[in-house]
């Protein structure tokens, strides 16, 4: 052992010196607590069984005993730092959680003294050249890609100079699931040789070394499984991986590191601006080219480095962390924080090793103090990445002031990222890129501003919320076949990245292609981030996995709402010189346009018409770009931008509109009906407000209505009534939905008290409302004594009449019902006026919420989620979208849908929607608080919203337990089956399958006759055949028109009188768009059987339990064939899963 691995195992000793006492000062203070013995304690109890707490009696100076000091910081620190002392018990909680408990190290120690002396135990082997490997057995493969393979050099194995465990596992900052313990074999010098670092000699070396250890390792009984993988997914640096045999195979992963001996590399060789890759042996040409200059090498050299200072940089943050278990609490939860934004693994992460040296530069530079806790510590770290860009001013740990080591500048013309470790020779960042760094940044910021924020729950955002990258950013594509990018780095003259890569054509174009992204994108996105999976573990007999293996590259783009959907790209003017560069960079795209400022500029305009087509701008500028600079081909790129909009498009044609286009029309008809209200003469009183309740008003009607004009050869006209009726040998008539418009009118004092009365008045105003609109703008009108129906672009519009006192009055002279129903209206009101706003300032909020509508109506759930209550559920991921930036596309906001739905505890908290900001701090405490006071009497789904802050009146009568359950175990399988799908880009990608419901759960299914389903075409699968509905194109001329059929779906009809007949014995399910299958559910209490009672036997039959005693029990075969009378023409049959049930 050399002199620092004795100051290593000193630490380690005294680590866990500070464990035991640590763990002694728990015990006495707890036995201070208790009870002494001998001591008399009061009245005799009887004793309490083991493992419950006994009371304690305390005297009344204990009682009233002042604070101590540790006691009065730690409720100082928890007012000031922690917005409850809740956050600070979760914290100590998750520490508890995570931390490696002292039985399982000694069990770790134990296995790794068992290592150290099979390592010393390995035999030598004789010296033979490095490119002769006919000593290893071929069960061996070498872990290294050998290309080229012939090199100079001599290898012989010796067994190591030194063992050395490195790393977290001293240090006590290793987080569990995955324990990994680093230990360090220093390679004898008598194996190195003068000129290793040049060509991969000595990462060759590395390899063989561990390649003849894993063989001898490998016979042993001590291991589980013994492989190799990279270290931090770099291909020139394997590792071997060591686990224990039996059932504590998954305790830990000892990682096996080989190094050179100390002092043997010269640092001046290896600087970032020197080369150690010669290019004639890399393109094996034999001999170099007359004074060709060799091109620097830093990546190449920094891998070198980096062996060379594993134990300096574990000394550096031992010094740190020394008497300091603030700084061991910080780094480990700094480590749960990037594993749930998957920022710690694979190529260019910002690793466990890298989070502590940056905690540790904290320390040094005095910004984390030795009194600090871990959760301080924590924020001071988020605090210095959200304000530091290290990929713009680097930082260096190094306090040496030699003039000879490289500059921060040398640096950064090397590497995109530069944190330079305290030797001032080692960049720690070298492979992570600047989008991966700006990542991080931005995720600090975002988390700085949510522990900044009291309304929320910051330790749950933070510490226990997954974000992958599929449900982060709003549109993700995948490079299906990475192999493609060894053309890109042909075409982009690369050949310096590759040598200095050692030929990892992935390594090397990433940063070009991310910067070329990010130019292209420009103020489209906010973010720009890559990610590749963590490089695959291999077995010691199988080939290292070549560069193509290194599975599918991902990037992320984080929108900007308000340019995203841009089709046009204004470039410099034409007479600039900037312009040959535009022109240059967008190659055939770029045109010369006049612009209406008179300015004739370069211009890239992107083919797009309807709002969904808008939306994917940002595929077509990825498209083009990487085939024009990168000869990366359409079909090698999987976008996954919006999948799942083929769910919301009406129609049949496959690129048809997502019905924003159709709102946009709708509200404009609605705005030109409001004014013509507002300015109608000769009503008795004036509308003093216009306000529009139905979901196509406020952007999140599934389907929005269509312009139809009815045609007369499906329907018989009835005369006297200027009115069509259905001919019953047609098909049934495509669905109109009437959409209801509230006119308030002013108030007077000729208004009525009565509530009859009020109903007599406002059926008066609605004949006067449908005549005048009549008369003064010719508008076709049907009035009736609720409401009436206006006929207007081919939209049918339900005018209803509002009194502004008639509550008041309903309160006092009629029961809750009616007074509910009102209320009702009024917050319907206020939810479109507030969700209009929303769409207003985030365009995404339309298709989420609609999206999710659809997919609670596919799982046959129609009737258990009011519209208003799903637009309140997508409102809320837009109002507070923690951890993660409001959605800016339609399918983001649907997985996050997903995730609130399955993730959320529905059972302990109200979700409070802060609509229009109108609620404070001191509301939401006053909400939960009324909430846990109450909560056995409230709803089973709590929304609380400004207006609604005790109630949650859309949630009041449904969803109950059971289907609010159900629909938690809908969303889990949505989610995963979904996240799955769409992140793996050689897979189908059929968005649709979770939009089909498992129909095995139903004891009946009711199958329909598609003639008779009006809405057949809104159906998931789009029907092979479909049905001449009775109307005309809505531009067809038509000379007189006649009131259509309003509101007419005989499914729902149907749906009506099965519940009304069988409601008490059944529950039916079904999807209001296009469903051609109702689900029937027994209800559990129906075939108990009941006493006979003349008046209740409906659907059942006798039966007798004794003599004595009647009973009725359901009679199902009667009850199957009324199902079948009441849909006659409608049902095509009735299917009896008898196999799920018994009578």
């Amino acid at each position: 052992m050399i002199g620092s691995a004795w100051l290593l195992i000193g630490l380690f000793i005294s680590w866990q010196a500070f464990d035991n006492a640590e763990g002694d000062m728990e015990a006495e203070e707890e036995n201070q607590d208790l009870p002494k013995k001998g001591k008399a304690q009061g009245r005799k109890r009887a004793s309490a069984p083991d493992g419950v707490v006994k009371p304690v009696k305390l005297s009344r100076a204990d009682l009233y005993k002042p604070p101590t000091n540790e006691e009065l910081n730690q409720l100082k620190e928890t007012e000031n730092l922690f917005h409850s002392s809740l956050l600070r018990l979760q914290i100590e909680e998750l520490l508890k959680e995570v931390t490696l408990k002292e039985k399982k190290k000694q069990k770790i120690d134990a296995f790794l003294h068992e290592i150290n002396a099979l390592l010393s135990a390995v035999p030598e082997t004789p010296e033979t050249d490095l490119a002769d490997q006919s000593w290893l057995p071929k069960d061996v493969k070498v872990p290294f890609l050998q290309v080229p393979f012939s090199v100079k050099g001599k290898f012989r194995f010796l067994p190591p100079a030194a063992v050395t465990v490195v790393g977290s596992y001293l240090l006590g900052t290793c987080i569990k699931p995955e324990i990994n313990v680093d230990v360090a074999l220093t390679m004898p010098r008598a194996i190195l040789q003068d000129k290793d670092n040049l060509n991969q000699r000595y990462h060759r070396k590395r390899a063989l070394y561990l390649a003849h250890i894993a063989q001898h390792l490998s016979k042993e009984k001590l291991f589980g499984s013994v492989r190799f993988t990279y270290m931090n997914s770099n291909h020139l640096k394997p590792i071997l991986l060591l686990q224990p045999q039996g059932k504590d195979e998954k305790l830990v992963t000892v990682r096996l590191y080989a190094c050179p001996a100390p002092g043997f590399f010269k640092p001046s060789r290896l600087y970032p601006s020197k080369n150690n890759v010669r290019t004639a042996w890399f393109l094996e040409q034999g001999s170099p080219g007359e004074g060709a200059a060799e091109p620097p090498t830093p990546h190449y050299n920094n891998s070198i480095l980096c062996d060379t200072g594993l134990e300096s940089n574990l000394l550096f943050l031992a010094g740190a962390s020394a008497g300091f278990p603030g700084m061991r609490d910080g780094v480990a939860l700094l480590k749960v924080w990037l594993h749930q934004r998957e920022l710690d693994k694979g190529l260019g992460c910002l690793n466990g090793f890298v989070a502590s040296m940056l905690v540790a530069y904290l320390v040094a530079k005095h910004k984390i103090s030795q009194g600090m806790s871990g959760y301080q510590v924590l924020r001071s770290i988020l605090q210095f990445l959200a304000t530091t860009d290290l990929s713009a001013a680097g930082i260096s740990l190094s306090k040496d002031a030699d003039s000879s080591l490289p500059t921060l500048a040398d640096f950064h013309q090397a590497f995109e990222v530069v944190l330079v470790d305290p030797s001032g020779l080692v960049n720690l960042c070298a492979d992570m890129t600047a989008s991966k760094y700006k990542q991080v940044q931005f995720e600090a910021k975002r988390s700085m501003e949510v522990l900044d924020d009291s309304t929320v729950d910051g330790f749950q955002l933070l510490l226990m919320t997954p974000k992958p990258l599929i449900r982060t950013f709003d549109h993700v594509f995948h490079l299906k076949h990475v192999s493609k990018l060894q053309g890109a780095c042909k075409k982009m003259q690369l050949l310096n990245e590759l040598m200095d890569r050692g030929g990892n054509y992935v390594a090397a174009a990433l940063p070009f292609v991310t910067s070329l992204l990010a130019r292209g994108l420009a103020e489209r996105v906010l973010l720009l981030t890559h990610s590749l999976p963590q490089a695959p573990q291999w077995p010691i007999s199988a080939e290292p996995p070549k560069h193509k293996d290194a599975g599918h590259l991902s990037f992320g783009l984080l929108l900007t709402p308000a340019f995203a959907a841009s089709i046009l790209e204004r470039g410099p003017e034409a007479d600039r010189p900037e312009a040959a560069e535009f022109r240059k960079f967008w190659g055939e795209k770029s045109e010369l346009r006049r612009f209406q400022d008179g300015a004739i500029c370069e211009a890239v305009v992107w083919g797009a018409e309807t709002m969904c087509q808008k939306r994917l701008i940002p595929e077509q500028i990825v498209q083009h770009l990487l085939w024009l600079h990168a000869a990366i081909p359409e079909s090698s790129i999987r976008y996954t931008g919006a999948v799942l909009e083929s769910v919301i498009r009406a129609g049949r044609e496959v690129r048809s509109r997502t019905g924003e286009e159709a709102m946009v029309s709708i509200v404009r008809s609605y705005d030109d009906l409001s004014r013509k209200l507002w300015n109608l003469e000769g009503l008795p009183l004036t509308v003093t407000a216009v306000q529009g309740t139905h979901p196509a008003l406020r952007y999140t009607d599934v389907f929005p209505p269509t312009p139809m004009k009815p045609d007369y050869s499906y329907h018989v006209r009835i005369k006297d009534k200027e009115s069509l009726l259905p001919l019953p040998e047609k098909p049934c008539p495509a669905y109109i939905a009437p959409m209801k418009v509230v006119c308030h009118m002013e108030g007077s004092g000729q208004w009525p008290q009565d509530k009859e009365a009020i109903k007599r008045v406002k059926a008066a105003f609605h004949l006067c409302l449908a005549e005048l609109l009549s008369q003064q703008h010719q508008l076709l009108c049907r009035p009736a004594a609720t409401h009436a129906d206006v006929y207007k672009d081919g939209y049918i519009f339900r005018l209803q009449v509002a009194y502004h006192r008639e509550p008041h009055i309903l309160k006092e002279v009629v029961t809750p019902e009616g007074m509910l129903k009102y209320r009702d209206t009024e917050e319907v009101t206020q939810v479109t006026s507030c969700i209009h706003q929303l769409q207003q300032q985030h365009p995404a909020f339309s298709g989420t919420s609609r999206l999710a509508k659809r997919w609670v109506r596919a799982q046959l759930l129609s009737d258990s989620l009011s519209d208003e209550c799903v637009d309140l559920l997508a409102a809320s991921l837009f109002l507070h979208p923690a951890p993660f930036t409001p959605p800016s596309s339609p399918q983001v906001g649907f997985l996050r849908f997903l995730h609130l739905l399955m993730a959320f505890d529905w059972k302990n908290s109200p979700l409070i929607v802060n609509l229009n900001a109108d609620l404070k701090v001191a509301d939401y405490t006053e909400i939960r608080n009324a909430f846990v006071a109450a909560r056995p009497h409230l709803p089973v789904m709590f929304i609380a919203t400004p207006r609604d802050k005790r109630s949650s009146v859309w949630t009041k009568e449904r969803p109950s337990a059971q289907i609010l359950q159900r629909l938690l175990v809908l969303a889990l399988e949505s989610l995963r089956a979904l996240e799955e799908q769409l992140a793996d880009p050689l897979g189908s990608q059929d968005g649709k399958m979770v939009f089909r419901p498992p129909l095995d759960f139903y004891d009946i299914l009711i199958h329909l006759n598609a003639k008779q389903i009006p809405r057949h075409l809104e159906g998931v699968d789009r029907p092979a055949k479909s049905f001449s509905r009775g109307m005309l194109k809505s531009d067809a001329l038509v000379t007189t028109l006649i009131f259509p059929v309003v509101g007419y779906d005989p499914v729902q009809c149907y749906l009506q009188e099965l519940r009304e007949a069988f409601g008490d014995l059944a529950l039916f399910f079904y999807d209001s768009h296009g469903g051609e299958v109702i689900g029937v559910l027994w209800k559990p209490s129906s075939f108990e059987p009941q006493p006979f009672k003349a008046s209740n036997m409906k659907g059942r039959m006798m039966a007798s339990l004794s003599r004595e005693e009647l009973v009725t029990v359901p009679n199902v075969e009667a009850i199957l064939e009324d199902f079948e009378i009441l849909g006659e023409g409608l049902v095509r049959s009735v299917e009896a899963r008898t196999e799920k049930w018994t009578i």
